[in-house]
């Protein structure tokens, strides 16, 4: 597994699509992950620690992993079939590890809040990671990482 980490999020006001790109922390490759605009909207809040006056869906995820007694071990991007990304959170509960599917998307909310380490699989990395300087065209937007 590579370890990676959020380097760039790109939310466009005008479209349904945004963009959040990971990078390998001890290398040159990165790509991006097309996701909706509330999960682009949260993971922007997860790093800015923006607030919320009640509790949102990620939120509700941490704490209910936190009361049943498990931790956030790590998260992992580990597959890419027919143009989707999987992923998996890897929990730890008593000493027994649990993986839960789940969107990348989610998986990073998660990870922004409580800095949980990500990694993506070697093969996925293979398929999708371009090299700094390749060009990767995520269209016009805002990038909150600028």
């Amino acid at each position: 597994m590579i370890p990676v980490e959020l380097s760039r999020i790109v939310i466009r006001d005008m479209s349904d699509q945004q963009y959040i790109y990971v990078s390998e922390k001890n290398g040159k490759r990165s790509f991006p992950i097309v996701i909706g605009i509330f999960e682009a909207m949260e993971i922007q809040r997860k790093i800015s620690r923006i607030t919320t006056p009640r509790p949102m869906t990620h939120d509700l995820v941490r704490r209910l992993i936190e009361s049943l007694g498990a931790e956030l071990k790590q998260l992992v991007v580990n597959d890419l079939k027919d143009g989707t990304f999987y992923a998996e959170l890897h929990l730890i509960q008593n000493g027994r590890e649990i993986r839960v599917d789940c969107r990348p998307s989610d998986a990073i909310a998660l990870s922004a809040a409580a800095g949980t380490p990500i990694f993506v699989e070697e093969h996925v990395m293979d398929m999708v990671g371009k090299e700094e300087g390749d060009e990767i065209d995520s269209g016009e937007g805002e990038d909150l990482f600028s």
